[in-house]
């Protein structure tokens, strides 16, 4: 419970400091739109369209973290940014006070989860006018969101599994597995012990079969701990039953501090990728610094050397391909051993071995590490 209290009065600490109505300043230059339609959940509707955006262009849903305000967080981690340069627009449901003190979205509450009701039925809404009044390409409309907003993007993903093309969840967890706030803190500090098959039922039960799965994006920092890395193998597990692939990835790629895990469809495609990153705490991972600085430094907006919003847009299909000479510095790690083989012996003494020779004790440790948080070794 010692977790549970000082995750609460931190919150708390943040919401006091920063609680006041929303004006024009808070917004970070979106625009709220009023009477989008449905709007059971209560939301504010915030969006930014660049000038002279092109007819059937994509559309990014972006959800906030508790105690932030939508605007600035879609301008702090570079969705604005990427909207002016990738041309796309961006739509930022934002929490009232009056529906969660610390402007969380309710991603735990029966109320708020379920298709067509509560806040999941708002953002929905809200996808949906943003389409309608744009002129948008329905097929490319994909969705993020940082921690309890990284948990709303697995609901809509799993209610509304027709309306989005992919998404991707930073700092977040897996669908359905709390249903108040007790089970929520429980999942968030220790993680789900359902297996994959009972977490991807979850999905399967959420919505009527769809007429296209997500593919699906996970970043985390392995030193989070307001929501454990944990979470991050159990939505990819989630995922992987949904998708109805193995449970284990066809490859592990490696940096100095950046482990990707990689799941291909039958085409040969990514259609799952999972992300960790070691030493990283609760947020978004930025490059707000350098020859081409994404996002902004903030609270819960971390510089790590990499933009994660740039990374998802490219995993979305939005951004090019990254550039040979930055492909190469990956470390292929191997494809995942047949699933009969021990966990040990499959990822384990064999990757350390193979990697040993090329790589400084240091990064061997690092690589270890990730391997094991992963749930790929021993």
């Amino acid at each position: 419970m010692s977790g549970l209290g000082e995750t609460t009065a931190r919150l708390a600490g943040l919401r006091k400091a920063m609680e006041h109505p929303p004006g024009p300043g808070d917004d970070a230059g979106l625009t709220e739109v009023r009477g989008f339609g449905f709007n059971p959940g209560g939301l504010r509707m915030l969006a930014y369209v660049p000038a002279g955006l092109a007819p059937n262009a994509p559309l990014v849903v972006v959800l906030h973290g508790c105690t932030q305000r939508a605007g600035a967080h879609a301008r702090s981690a570079g969705w604005i940014t990427l909207a002016d340069r990738l041309g796309f627009a961006v739509l930022a449901p934002e929490q009232r006070n009056e529906n969660n003190p610390n402007r969380c979205f309710n991603w735990f509450e029966p109320v708020d989860i379920a298709r067509d009701s509560g806040e999941a039925a708002s953002i929905h809404a809200m996808s949906q006018h943003m389409v309608r009044a744009h002129k948008l390409d329905p097929a490319r409309v994909f969705i993020t969101g940082l921690s309890a907003g990284g948990a709303m993007t697995s609901v809509l993903l799993a209610t509304y599994p027709e309306t989005f093309a992919a998404g991707a969840v930073v700092a977040g967890l897996p669908f359905g597995v709390a249903r108040n706030a007790q089970e929520a803190f429980g999942a968030m500090h220790g993680g789900t012990r359902l297996d994959g098959k009972a977490l991807g039922g979850r999905v399967d039960r959420a919505a009527p079969p769809p007429r296209r799965r997500p593919r699906l994006a996970i970043w985390h920092g392995e030193a989070d701990a307001v929501v454990v890395s944990g979470n991050a193998q159990a939505l990819a597990r989630q995922w992987a039953a949904y998708l109805r692939l193995d449970e284990q990835p066809d490859e592990v790629q490696a940096r100095a501090r950046w482990t990707r895990s990689v799941w291909r469809g039958s085409d040969g495609e990514p259609i799952i990728e999972m992300n960790l990153l070691a030493g990283l705490g609760h947020g978004t991972p930025l490059a707000a610094s350098g020859v081409d600085p994404i996002g902004q430094a903030a609270p819960f907006m971390l510089e790590a050397g990499v933009s994660s919003s740039l990374e998802i847009a490219r995993f979305w299909g939005l951004a090019p391909p990254e550039a040979a000479a930055q492909a190469e510095a990956w470390s292929d790690l191997g494809p995942a051993p047949s699933s009969h083989e021990p966990r040990s012996r499959r990822l384990g003494d064999k990757i350390m071995a193979t990697i040993s020779p090329h790589v400084p004790e240091g990064v061997q440790q690092v690589i270890a590490k990730a391997l094991t948080s992963a749930g790929l070794m021993g």
